[in-house]
């Protein structure tokens, strides 16, 4: 009786365990693409009553190690297959403001190798396209637009962003994505394809003569690498970015790129002359009107990058493990090994080409290193900023920009002449 008691708790226990783990690989399938590496084929697919009766009756207790070698079996194949996914192709979000170093540190990726697809402000785009069509943004609209196109280009599915370029392309070929050249991916075989005479290409590879971007290779070759980044500066919120990191296709790691507010302030007045002249009318001959639109976008800015880094550092369940913060000083002073941290965190190698790039480029002469040059001499960078922005414009950052200066460790200035003293750093040492 005990024997045939344990035969039938068994039977039942590994009833339920083979239909749950059923489930669970179903679950997963379902969610897996077909470009997903195929796994191994089960040996059998016998049931567990099939296995237990053999010539119409249930006999010996060695029918029990049938079953458990069938679970195990089973089991390890799912198995397989979660670590074939974790340790797998690897999607890269570097998301910034602009004037933030993002281009110079979205170059750390872009030149990792011929394994890593890296895109440069798809969603530029878009933000167009939206701002056209009805006259600005929508926080709400945009949010969801960035984020579906970010999906589908991590799957390496060009037909959204599309719908956004403009003019349309044509058979899925344009000669308008924005800073082609700043892509290696797009300007490499087979995505390079022959210069076409008398055909005007906006964002044109610099390093060779390349046609018009023909996005099916584009797609190709994205399918082909093994790790995929985007660079952005116009995600405001990480948290709209949920449904991404939840996406059992991808595997999502967002590195948030901050800087000191004061440092940006003072870059894009002299990036975005054009858009910045209340403030340089502000700094010249009056007092700032805390309450004008330009102070209150600024403040939004700063209130956006505040609550995204906030998120990203309770790392709740659905960042566990996917969040990084970096500051831009911390990179210009320790760029060697803050790219080190990056490369560790995304779980891909840290390779010499990178290594190589990064010793290159951060010990720039002055002739090289323009506005948007991505060549820095890093050290000095850090610091100009103090020199270049009033010390009421300071203040004025300080003030509507205080709570988020304090989260990334940014020292306020009493006065112009600690502004200007470069012996006393307005950097606190900080982990994150």
């Amino acid at each position: 009786m005990r024997i045939k008691y344990t035969i039938s708790l068994v039977f039942i226990v590994a009833l339920v365990i083979i239909e749950k783990e059923n489930n669970i690989i179903s679950k997963v399938s379902d969610k897996l693409t077909p470009r997903q590496t195929p796994q191994t084929p089960l040996q059998s697919n016998v049931s567990a009553p099939a296995l237990l009766k053999q010539n119409g009756s249930y006999s010996s207790l060695s029918q029990l190690d049938v079953i458990f070698m069938h679970l195990k079996r089973r089991l390890e194949n799912y198995t397989q297959r979660t670590e074939s996914r974790a340790g797998g192709r690897k999607h890269i979000l570097l998301m910034a403001t602009t004037r933030t170093g993002s281009s110079f540190v979205g170059e750390f990726f872009n030149q990792q190798g011929s394994n890593m697809f890296y895109l440069f402000e798809p969603l530029w785009h878009v933000e167009k396209m939206l701002t056209l069509e009805t006259g600005g943004t929508n926080a709400t609209a945009s949010a969801k637009a960035y984020r579906d196109v970010l999906q589908q280009l991590f799957l390496c599915d060009f037909s959204l962003l599309e719908t956004f370029i403009n003019p349309l392309p044509v058979d899925h070929v344009t000669t308008n994505l924005f800073r082609r050249e700043s892509s290696s991916s797009l300007c490499e075989e087979p995505v390079c394809t022959p210069f076409v005479k008398k055909v005007f290409e906006r964002y044109h590879c610099k390093t060779r003569r390349c046609g018009p971007l023909n996005l099916t290779l584009a797609s190709e070759s994205c399918q082909q690498k093994e790790h995929r980044a985007i660079k952005t500066v116009r995600v405001r919120q990480l948290e709209t970015l949920r449904p991404l990191a939840e996406d059992p296709r991808l595997d999502v790691k967002f590195i948030q790129l901050v800087r000191d507010p004061r440092a940006v302030l003072a870059s894009r007045m002299v990036a975005f002359s054009a858009k910045y002249k209340n403030w340089k009318k502000w700094a010249v001959d009056g007092e700032v009107p805390i309450d004008d639109d330009e102070v209150k976008k600024l403040k939004g800015n700063c209130d956006n990058i505040r609550m995204s880094a906030e998120v990203g550092l309770k790392q709740p369940a659905w960042l566990q493990g996917r969040y990084m913060l970096v500051r831009y000083e911390d990179i210009a002073r320790y760029p060697m090994q803050k790219a080190a941290e990056m490369y560790t965190f995304t779980g891909i190698p840290f390779t010499p080409q990178v290594k190589e790039w990064i010793l290159k480029n951060t010990q720039a002469s002055k002739e090289a290193s323009g506005v948007y040059s991505t060549q820095k001499n890093s050290s000095e960078q850090v610091e100009k900023w103090r020199f270049g922005i009033p010390y009421k414009l300071a203040q004025v950052v300080q003030k509507v920009c205080g709570p988020t200066m304090k989260l990334f460790g940014y020292k306020f200035v009493d006065d112009e002449a600690m502004l200007t003293d470069k012996t006393v750093s307005l950097l606190e040492e900080k982990m994150f």
